[in-house]
């Protein structure tokens, strides 16, 4: 079992051999444009044309809400590619919006959303490079309107801000024969905020080596991982971490084996008190009775006390469900870079195996449930909000995906708990003085349901429900956000698909002290060009 994390470096003269001039990147950027990878390019633009009427467009208390009609514009473009040299997926989206109501308090004119991944091999079985990017509305604090929530408003500029991430991976593979398999990564990545004086811009490098057992241990098997990174934050200075683990499994049979770590974790953050470094180890079990089911399950202790983690994932014909369990120290920062939350489309090209074999048209059926369903990239994408602090995370998370002859659904719930394990000081320009304890220990919980009903081969009837909740343990303030939409959607062509949808959405925190209520109506044309 692995913790990451960061240190904060005590010698602010040390050499850092890991960092990378960003003119550095510019040989390695025109190495993979040259790559000879004759990619199938699937280029997909669309624009959506919408007008909606809302009784409180700027989600405010009744005493200054507003009500207005907003003509929405929003063009999107999604590629893919695919080869053997070559695998990326990006999408990105643009919003614009008009509204009836002049200077309405509180709103905003755009947005832009963008997410891409992509995986370049350079040198087969031996050099390959990862990246990835994407910017997307974050929720400043727990407690208030939720920016992540698909089903709510999206107009408001409470609470929210524009998060933007980078990153760039080459790593090296080598086989050694049938005694063993080796990576060595490097990776650099940046993280960016809008609010960068209170959320400090950083950029990161690290250096992993992986060393795993080849084909020649049988029922006996070991792992090797070593790890360091380097975190530059614009705001809040250097930090840095080191990892090191050592792991055996033994198989019992076809379906059992049984695994043990032991590591070395070591960090130096402007901690509260207590340790910050010391040894970790765990025990455990996979089980895997069928290609359906597989089960993972370990126990251990690390710095911090006792820990563990659990892994579950089941598939039907017409279901698929998932439970995980994590306990790590982490940061906003780094799950902006590495997100951990159930990615929405893995888990829905799980559920539609079954019935859609062909993995191009499954991701084309994925992608369409996503966006008909409302669904976020993410389905607890909603549980992290802006802090500078290093957080000890325990997360529960279940969903639950099905596929019925007329109609489909998915499910998620989510409960975590995050203490602070480094001093409150660097959230000062986020909390300011009277409310330093709020992020001290902070308590959420969410759910989230979607349904889907085709009353023809062309018109489908959608239902979602979301809702949150978050408490300080510390300070006793909470946090909820309640929020409906159903609608109907018809598909007039090949290319062209229209929708309305009714939507309610209610929160009140004890911070801002006062309740809000929206009712808003949008109609929708959607035409894939």
């Amino acid at each position: 079992m692995t913790i990451t994390t960061a240190k904060r470096s005590r010698l602010s003269g040390q050499l850092r051999p890991l960092r990378l001039a960003p003119f550095r990147l510019v040989p390695l950027a025109a190495l993979l444009a040259a790559l000879p990878a004759h990619a199938e390019w699937k280029v997909s633009p669309s624009i959506s044309l919408s007008e909606s009427y809302s009784d409180n467009v700027n989600a405010r208390g009744d005493a200054t809400k507003r009500a207005s009609w907003i003509t929405e514009a929003s063009p999107a473009i999604a590629v893919q590619a695919d080869s053997s040299r070559v695998q990326l997926t990006a999408n990105a989206r643009g919003y614009w919006y008009d509204y009836s109501e002049k200077n309405v308090p509180g709103v905003q004119n755009s947005q832009y959303q963008y997410d891409a991944a992509g995986r370049f091999n350079v040198v087969d079985q031996l050099f390959y490079v990862d990246t990835s990017a994407g910017s997307t509305s974050r929720s400043i604090s727990a407690f208030g309107p939720v920016a992540e929530d698909a089903n709510g408003n999206r107009y408001t500029s409470d609470n929210q801000t524009d998060v933007k991430t980078w990153r760039i991976s080459p790593y090296l593979t080598h086989r050694f024969g049938t005694f063993a398999a080796g990576t060595l990564r490097y990776s650099h990545d940046v993280v960016k905020s809008d609010s960068s004086r209170i959320f400090g811009n950083s950029s990161a490098d690290g250096l992993a080596l992986d060393i795993v057992s080849g084909t020649g241990f049988r029922n006996i098997g070991w792992n090797l991982h070593a790890a360091r990174q380097d975190v530059d934050n614009d705001f809040f200075g250097d930090t840095s971490s080191q990892n090191a683990m050592l792991g055996l499994n033994y198989r019992i049979g076809t379906t059992l084996s049984l695994s043990a770590t032991g590591g070395y974790d070591k960090y130096d953050y402007q901690a509260l008190g207590g340790r910050t470094a010391g040894a970790s180890w765990s025990v455990g079990y996979a089980w895997a009775p069928s290609a359906r089911t597989n089960v993972q399950m370990s126990i251990g202790r690390h710095y911090l006390g006792n820990t563990g983690s659990l892994s579950a994932l089941h598939r039907s014909r017409h279901s698929t469900w998932k439970i995980a369990y994590s306990d790590a120290v982490t940061t906003s920062r780094s799950q902006f870079s590495l997100p951990a939350a159930i990615d929405t489309a893995s888990m829905l090209d799980s559920l539609f195996t079954a019935t859609i074999p062909d993995p191009v048209l499954r991701r084309q059926a994925v992608e369409a449930y996503i966006l008909a369903a409302g669904l976020p990239s993410s389905l607890a994408d909603n549980i992290n909000y802006l802090t500078n602090r290093y957080m000890r995370q325990k997360l529960l998370q279940a969903s639950s995906a099905f596929n019925w002859r007329h109609s489909s659904a998915v499910l998620s719930a989510y409960a975590s708990e995050r203490t602070a394990l480094s001093s409150s000081e660097s959230d000062s320009g986020l909390l300011g003085s009277q409310l330093r304890a709020l992020n001290d220990s902070v308590r959420q919980a969410g759910l989230t349901a979607a349904f889907n009903y085709r009353l023809s081969a062309r018109s489908d009837v959608q239902a979602a429900l979301s809702t949150t909740y978050a408490k300080s343990l510390d300070t006793a303030l909470t946090s909820k956000q309640n929020s409906l939409r159903v609608g109907l959607s018809h598909r007039f062509g090949r290319s062209v698909r229209g929708s309305i949808d009714l939507r309610r959405t209610n929160g009140d925190s004890d911070i801002t002290r006062r309740d809000y209520t929206e009712n808003a109506v949008t109609a929708t044309v959607t035409v894939q060009l």
